[in-house]
C-alpha cells in the first residue's frame, strides 16, 4: 500500500506535467488505454481463476473509478497538486462511512472520532466562505467519494473476480466513456463549469508526451492493481489511513512543479 501510495502521487505529478499538453480527459483516455493493454496481456499469459458474478458491480466499479479519475486530473489542474492529492484522500472518510452502511464494517469510538477530525481537515483545506467552497474543491471532493464508492464496491466483488478483471473494468470503461464524449463534444455547446467533460481531441505530437503518457500508464495500473489488492484484503478505513501517506509525496512533487507551498492552514487540513 505504501508502495501504492508513492507512485499514485509520481502518478499524479505527471498528470500535471501533460497538463500543459493534453486536456484532462485526453490524459484519462490514454492512461486507460495503454492500462487495457497491458491488463489483457497479463490476463493472457495467467488466466484467472476466478469465475465472476454481479456483472453489475463490476461495470459500477468502473464507472465509479472514472468519475473519480476525471475530476482529480481535471483538479491537479486548477489547484497544487498537494491540495488535489488531499481532497482525493477524502475517500477512506467516505469510505468509511459506506463501508458502515452498506458492508457492515465496525466503527469504534476512536474512528468515528478519527473522521470528525478527517472532515474538520477539509474544512481547513478548502477555507469554506461562509458555507460555501470552490468549485475546484468541490470537484475534488466529489472525486473523492466517488473513489470511495469504488473501492467500496471492489469490497462485493473481491471474492468473485480476479484483481486484474476489475482492474480490466476501470481501464476499459475509463477509455469508452472519454471516447464517447470526445465524439459528442462537437455537438455540445457545454456551460464552462463542465466544459472539461467536452474537449476537442488531439492526437499527441511530441515523442516527450507519448513518453510520459506511456509512463503514467505503466505505473498507474501497478497502482490500481496495488490498491485493489490492499483493498480487497484489509478493511478500508485500516488501508485508507496508511493511503494518506501519498500526501507529502505529491506536495513534494508539487513544490518541485512549481506549485505554491501549502499555507498555515492547509498544512493543519
Amino acid at each position: 500500500m505504501l508502495i501504492g501510495a508513492l507512485i499514485s502521487a509520481l502518478n499524479g505529478a505527471i498528470a500535471k506535467v501533460l497538463a500543459d499538453d493534453m486536456s484532462a480527459m485526453e490524459i484519462v483516455f490514454f492512461r486507460n488505454l495503454i492500462g487495457v493493454l497491458i491488463i489483457l496481456y497479463t490476463l493472457k499469459h495467467t488466466a484467472p481463476k476466478l469465475t465472476g458474478g454481479k456483472f453489475h458491480l463490476l461495470i459500477t466499479r468502473g464507472v465509479f473509478g472514472f468519475s473519480a479519475m476525471i475530476l482529480f486530473f481535471y483538479t491537479i489542474t486548477v489547484i497544487p497538486l498537494g491540495e488535489a492529492i488531499t481532497l482525493n484522500k477524502t475517500s477512506p472518510l467516505f469510505g468509511t462511512v459506506l463501508a458502515f452502511y452498506l458492508l457492515k464494517e465496525h466503527l469504534s469510538k476512536s474512528t468515528i472520532f478519527a473522521l470528525l477530525i478527517g472532515f474538520l481537515g477539509i474544512i481547513f483545506i478548502t477555507k469554506p466562505f461562509g458555507l460555501v467552497i470552490s468549485y475546484e474543491h468541490f470537484l475534488g471532493i466529489l472525486g473523492g467519494f466517488f473513489a470511495a464508492a469504488a473501492y467500496t464496491t471492489i469490497k462485493k466483488i473481491k471474492d468473485i473476480y480476479d484483481a486484474r478483471v476489475i482492474v480490466l473494468s476501470f481501464v476499459g470503461i475509463g477509455t469508452l466513456l472519454p471516447a464517447m464524449f470526445f465524439s459528442i463534444a462537437p455537438f455540445v455547446d457545454a456551460p464552462d463549469s463542465i466544459a472539461f467533460l467536452f474537449p476537442e481531441f488531439t492526437l499527441p505530437s511530441t515523442l516527450w508526451v507519448w513518453s510520459l503518457i506511456l509512463l503514467m500508464a505503466i505505473i498507474s495500473t501497478i497502482s490500481q492493481w496495488l490498491l485493489t489488492k490492499a483493498y480487497s484484503l484489509s478493511k478500508i478505513s485500516i488501508i485508507g489511513v496508511i493511503g494518506y501517506t501519498n500526501i507529502p509525496f505529491a506536495i513534494g512533487f508539487g513544490w518541485m512543479l512549481g506549485d505554491v507551498f501549502p499555507d498555515s492552514l492547509t498544512f493543519v487540513g
